[in-house]
């Protein structure tokens, strides 16, 4: 059966919570009472539930919240299975919908409550990103964590220098730490580069990315790796919303007029990868330039010149990807 030509009339809910061990699941249909079972968080337990959520031949629905690598592998589990929709869910989303139909919170609770939202909410099916962008992804958000050891450690290196209570040992110790950080980093690097080239679109969006003014190899790098795990049918405004840079305004009558702000409800990593050429882009690029005497941010404290800037410059980042 086309998982496109379910009839929701006739599909079984389910939702799933997700630890690092195991998966607590509960299944649901119409009028009936919910069925739950628990499995282990592993190659065999993905496909023990695949086996029992295809008993009883009908359509599924899953519902499981994004936990990272714990729920990565079974989300392609159910993917790959004939029958079976999954949705991935913002966390934050679930949480504010189980918050107006439970109070107690057990993992057969949370399974139970993924399980009514997949009845009640406009099912979104997940869409698998490709296995080389997920592998970039873990390449350059492993040396996003290298590189702020390696600036931590220049902190430390730096001020055990102008310190004579500071033994030679250590100052010895964190030279050698750092130069093994940045040997790391630049391995990891040009194996992220690799990757790239072996793939066509990668290459091709990588290409647009550093055709932009105040892009180079480094922040192309980290926004491909951000960006290329996305469905491609998203929008500008979604993909702001993504990124967290979409404007949050809090107005109510009128005792409370707040200043807006952005949100900074999407992906920490995109935000990052975006602040430098956005600052880039406010000192350098005519169009910034502009746009910032146009929208009155020069009389802006630098910071929150750079977040707005990093909304307005994601766009034609995301503008290269659908030319790609």
């Amino acid at each position: 059966m086309s998982k496109r030509s379910m009839q929701v009339q006739e599909t079984m809910y389910c939702g799933i919570d997700v630890s690092a061990r195991s998966l607590t699941v509960a299944m649901q249909r119409v009028h009936q009472p919910v069925e739950q079972r628990s499995f282990p968080n592993t190659s065999v337990g993905h496909k023990a539930l695949i086996v029992w959520l295809r008993k009883a031949k009908s359509p599924v629905r899953v519902s499981l919240e994004a936990t990272g690598i714990y729920s990565l592998d079974l989300a392609f589990a159910l993917d790959a299975a004939e029958g079976i929709e999954v949705a991935v869910l913002n966390p934050k989303v679930a949480n504010r919908f189980a918050q107006t139909i439970r109070r107690s919170k057990t993992d057969a609770a949370d399974a139970e409550v993924l399980a009514e939202y997949t009845r009640r909410m406009p099912f979104t099916g997940w869409v698998a990103p490709s296995s080389a962008s997920l592998r970039l992804r873990s390449i350059v958000r492993h040396v996003e964590s290298l590189s702020v050891q390696s600036a931590q450690n220049q902190n430390r290196l730096h001020a055990a220098r102008g310190s004579s209570s500071i033994p030679g040992c250590i100052v010895r110790d964190l030279k050698r730490s750092v130069a093994s950080l940045e040997l790391r980093i630049h391995k990891l690097r040009r194996e992220a580069m690799a990757l790239v080239r072996l793939d066509d679109l990668l290459r091709k969006r990588f290409e647009l990315l550093v055709s932009i003014p105040g892009i180079a190899q480094v922040s192309a790098m980290q926004l491909l790796a951000e960006l290329a795990t996305l469905p491609p049918d998203l929008t500008v405004r979604e993909w702001v919303a993504h990124s967290g840079l979409d404007p949050a305004h809090e107005i109510s009558g009128s005792s409370v007029r707040k200043a807006s702000r952005i949100s900074r409800a999407g992906n920490r990593h995109l935000r990052r990868a975006l602040y430098m050429p956005a600052l880039v882009a406010s000192r350098c690029d005519p169009h910034a330039k502009a746009f910032l005497r146009a929208s009155w941010l020069e009389t802006k404290p630098a910071y929150r010149r750079s977040l707005l800037l990093r909304g307005s410059c994601s766009m034609p980042y995301m503008g290269s990807f659908e030319a790609a």
